[in-house]
């Protein structure tokens, strides 16, 4: 009788794709050589990174462009401690990740392994969801199955499981198939009779749309407009609401004039958001009436004045059926002055960072609506964030929350990835770009047509506005860059440095069109 069963490296490629994994990200090392055995055999695509903090961004933009988790390969150590930023990063996003490291087999008795560390599971267990040891075969397939139940019914955030060396070449029968994956929890009717309670009577009632209301966008548009209620989306809600809804405020909560708004609703419902610093840029919301909060994670909820645990898909599609039903009257927001308060909040950021909405605007008119945008921590992005409407949810990705540098590139290539054939662009600054610009060879190898646009003032111009705001003359905001497009070029992209904005529509159409990554390459000689 033939032998069924493999080393268990092999079989957890295996139960991966059981599992509806396609892809990995990863770098194969000593440690995790028994990882990739049996890649190949299981049906998986394996994309190599230049580096691990790499291959993490590129789970996170699969993750986001697909709505599957993403899943990386890494090796003990070293190798887990550079993806350790990208697993914070999507904590704080809520992303879907499962990265599967190596770990050393006893640490307490022996010092000076390869690639040892005091506590490897700890360290992951600072930035994940959580960090667990698999230390034989039917845990690693438990922990494996409860990722993905947690991903399906829970707030997707990034989990880490390790298996021993020993284990990981240690023969093992077949995985059992997936089980069911579990529900979100839907709306409760306790939770749909406080929605109700709170609007049955409200005059000036104001809807907040987070990233965690991403799949309502069409209940949270036609509960809007039956209420004539104003909304903000927050940054990572972009696309909830459509630009040209007549009560939509935009993703305008930071500016300090949405406060007297707030402060003017009756009541107020935030659908899956933390309303966190990132999302305010000051302590409180500024609301005086009573609000309601829907929410998978019950920590959001702590403080609510009535707090809904349930989906927010689900919560909103229970309030649009309800007002089939008994149609709500129309609120006393005025269109006219919702119109005012953008059109100031557009002026206000371009005082702010002049020339800037000029260069949003025209990529903007260059690129197909339908284009995912991910995005760096660079000015360019900070105003784009504000007055780049998006047409529909989940186009644009920034790393709001952790808010690390050099995401932009492996997120989109890792969005590309996922999208295939759909167009996926990205938005660096020069001084972010250089944390990660060694993915563009991977961008380069798989013959992906991916826009980078490139902002390059030649400064960390954010940190040195900061400085001198807070009366400290700029210091160390100068670093020395590289000709971008003669590094683009010998890497085997096609790189381009606009002289006039007006040519963008064709600069665009080309690189969507190239067959290998094109750099983008603005400077502020382009206003």
């Amino acid at each position: 009788m033939a032998d069924s069963q493999r080393p268990l490296g092999a079989e957890i490629s295996h139960a991966l794709k059981a599992r509806g994994v396609e892809v990995i990200f990863g770098i194969p090392g000593v440690h995790n050589v028994e990882m990739y055995r049996g890649i190949e055999q299981a049906g998986l695509t394996h994309i190599l990174a230049r580096h691990e903090q790499g291959a993490g961004f590129m789970a996170d933009g699969y993750a986001r462009a697909t709505g599957r988790p993403g899943v990386a390969f890494v090796i003990t150590g070293p190798g887990l401690c550079n993806i350790l930023t990208p697993l914070g990063q999507a904590y704080s996003d809520s992303v879907p990740i499962l990265v599967i490291s190596s770990c050393l087999d006893e640490t307490a008795g022996r010092r000076g392994q390869l690639h040892q560390m005091k506590d490897q599971r700890a360290a992951a267990d600072c930035v994940a969801d959580w960090s667990l040891e698999a230390r034989d075969a039917s845990a690693a397939f438990r922990l494996i199955d409860r990722a993905f139940a947690e991903f399906r019914a829970a707030r997707p955030r990034p989990k880490h499981i390790q298996v021993p060396i020993s284990q990981l070449g240690r023969r093992t029968p077949p995985a059992p198939p997936p089980p069911p994956l579990p529900r979100m929890p839907g709306i409760t009717p306790i939770g749909l009779a406080m929605m109700l309670r709170l609007l049955k009577n409200a005059r000036k009632p104001l809807f907040i749309f987070g990233g965690g209301a991403r799949r309502a966008s069409d209940s949270a548009i036609r509960v809007t407009r039956k209420l004539g209620a104003a909304a903000f989306t927050t940054y990572a809600g972009r696309g909830i609401l459509p630009p040209d809804h007549p009560l939509f405020l935009g993703a305008t909560l930071p500016r300090a004039a949405s406060v007297d708004l707030i402060a003017g609703a009756d009541a107020v419902l935030a659908f899956g958001t933390e309303l966190a610093e990132v999302d305010l840029w000051r302590d409180q919301l500024g609301h005086d009436a009573p609000l309601l909060r829907v929410d998978l994670d019950p920590a959001v909820l702590a403080g609510a004045d009535w707090p809904v645990l349930a989906d927010a898909a689900d919560a909103l599609a229970a309030l649009d059926e309800a007002f089939e039903v008994d149609p709500p009257r129309q609120s006393d927001w005025e269109a006219r002055d919702i119109a005012a308060f953008r059109l100031a909040a557009r002026a206000a950021c371009d005082s702010e960072r002049p020339g800037l909405t000029r260069i949003v605007d025209a990529l903007a008119a260059a690129l197909p609506r339908d284009t995912m945008i991910f995005s760096d921590m660079t000015q360019l992005a900070y105003v784009a964030k504000e007055v780049w409407d998006m047409p529909a949810p989940d186009l644009w990705h920034h790393p709001t929350g952790f808010g690390t540098l050099g995401y932009a590139l492996p997120a989109a290539i890792g969005g590309k990835i996922g999208r295939g054939a759909l167009p996926v662009a990205a938005i660096a600054g020069d001084y972010g770009f250089h944390y990660t610009l060694q993915e563009l060879g991977v961008a380069v190898e798989l013959g992906l047509s991916l826009p980078i646009i490139l902002w390059d003032n030649a400064r960390l111009a954010e940190i040195g506005d900061a400085m001198q705001a807070a009366q400290i003359a700029p210091n160390a905001v100068v670093a020395r860059n590289p000709d971008f497009c003669a590094l683009a070029r010998a890497w085997g992209a096609r790189a381009v440095k606009p002289t006039d904005l007006k040519d963008m529509p064709a600069i665009m159409a080309g690189a969507l069109n190239a067959g290998v990554p094109t750099l983008i390459h603005l400077t502020p000689d382009i206003l």
